[in-house]
């Protein structure tokens, strides 16, 4: 099934870069693809010859709305490898000859084309999925790894979800701040073949997202009676949401950056809900300007307090704790070390437990108690746990040790 004019023009709008790539071996993922796509109503509209990558397919949903996905797609195998765990399967992120250089991975502004980012295991019929943002761009030849009890999770459950650490080793030639920079949580997403529809779904409502809420909406997604329809998810992304249909429209009309990240934004707007309600508290608005905290506000009438709201991981530690990775999505050039907060960035630390408790909660920190990087002088550390005394629901204790 050949690529439209159309389809044509939209990658030349685009400008994503292909890549020539063996027939043989990407024709398995496209058929897995377009196989995944029909095992839930799909109807393929068009489809590229598997000789170039990234895959561009277009489809039809039973409900009659079209879509358009481009697939970096690699494949998944459990090859056993020199000094490498022999439960180790992996993805290798490399086209073709390209073993070396980077990957850019395109994405879509406008989102009417979505963009997966996964490997595929045509044998066990299951699919391993990262996050296209995050993974842009990419060293071609970096493999992403995962276990065999993640492969089993997959095949018992036809969907599950898992934290990764992304590091890099350290080298001589390398500091170590610029292998800590490259250390963030990143979540996978498994499925079988049916349920690679679910992955384009997640990643048109998690777009942006940071990995705890991520997490969060893969979890959610599966749960859905009706998520046969891409569009299906808005009904319960409303209701998880919290709030009501002309508040959030009106929300979203009001930034122009909410697009990207949605449940940040509706965690501001919940977050700035809760501080109004604090006794003493007045002034209290969102920034909304790109690299400035979140909030301000000012407590009996002191000077104003910025406030940084960020998310909570998935996953808890062994105690049941909320997790936390407190750092910047990217490093300014030749600084490494400015991926990670300074204390005289905001004066209070607002933690989202969304993604744990599915409640819009908060816990606060005062940033000059926060623990203090161990490589970069002058930063905080990136990896938190939200626990007292460090953090309490009791923002006007913050507030007080700020004024």
């Amino acid at each position: 099934m050949s690529l439209p004019e159309s389809a044509i023009g939209i990658e030349s709008a685009l400008g994503w870069k292909t890549y020539p790539v063996s027939r043989r071996a990407k024709d398995p993922l496209l058929r897995f693809i377009i196989g995944g796509l029909e095992m839930r109503g799909c109807r393929v509209l068009s489809a590229p010859e598997p000789n170039r990558a990234p895959l561009y397919v277009v489809f039809e949903t039973p409900g009659g709305e079209r879509h358009g996905i481009l697939a970096y797609a690699f494949l998944a195998n459990t090859r056993l490898t020199r000094n490498r765990p022999d439960d180790e399967h992996r993805f290798q992120i490399k086209y073709g000859s390209e073993l070396k250089g980077i990957l850019e991975i395109t994405i879509d502004p406008h989102a009417l084309i979505t963009t997966i980012f996964l490997g595929i295991d045509p044998m066990r019929g299951v699919f391993v999925a990262a996050d296209p943002l995050m993974n842009n761009p990419s060293p071609m030849s970096r493999s992403v790894e995962f276990k065999t009890e993640h492969i089993d999770m997959i095949l018992t459950s036809g969907w599950a979800a898992w934290e990764r650490e992304r590091r890099r080793p350290k080298t001589k030639d390398r500091p170590v701040a610029d292998v800590d920079e490259d250390t963030r949580i990143q979540v996978l997403v498994g499925g079988t073949q049916e349920h690679l529809l679910d992955l384009i779904l997640l990643e048109r409502i998690a777009r942006g997202l940071d990995p705890g809420e991520r997490h969060l909406v893969a979890d959610s997604i599966v749960r859905r009676p009706d998520r046969g329809a891409v569009k299906s998810a808005s009904h319960k992304l409303l209701q998880e949401l919290g709030l009501p249909a002309e508040a959030l429209l009106d929300l979203i009309e009001g930034a122009g950056r909410l697009k990207m990240a949605v449940r940040g934004w509706v965690a501001e707007q919940h977050l700035e809900d809760t501080l109004r309600r604090v006794p003493g508290v007045s002034e209290c608005h969102r920034i909304n300007e790109e690299g400035q905290p979140d909030l301000s506000l000012r407590w009996r009438h002191g000077p104003p307090i910025l406030i940084e709201c960020k998310n909570v991981l998935r996953k808890t530690d062994r105690l049941g704790r909320p997790r936390m990775d407190f750092q910047r999505t990217r490093a300014s050039k030749g600084d490494p070390c400015s991926r990670y907060y300074m204390s005289s960035d905001f004066g209070v630390l607002a933690a989202c437990l969304h993604a744990v408790t599915e409640k819009w909660w908060f816990a606060f920190a005062a940033t000059r108690e926060l623990p203090p990087h161990g490589h970069c002088p002058g930063r905080l550390a990136s990896n938190l746990t939200v626990v007292e005394p460090l953090f309490t629901n009791r923002p006007e204790l913050v507030f007080y040790k700020c004024s």
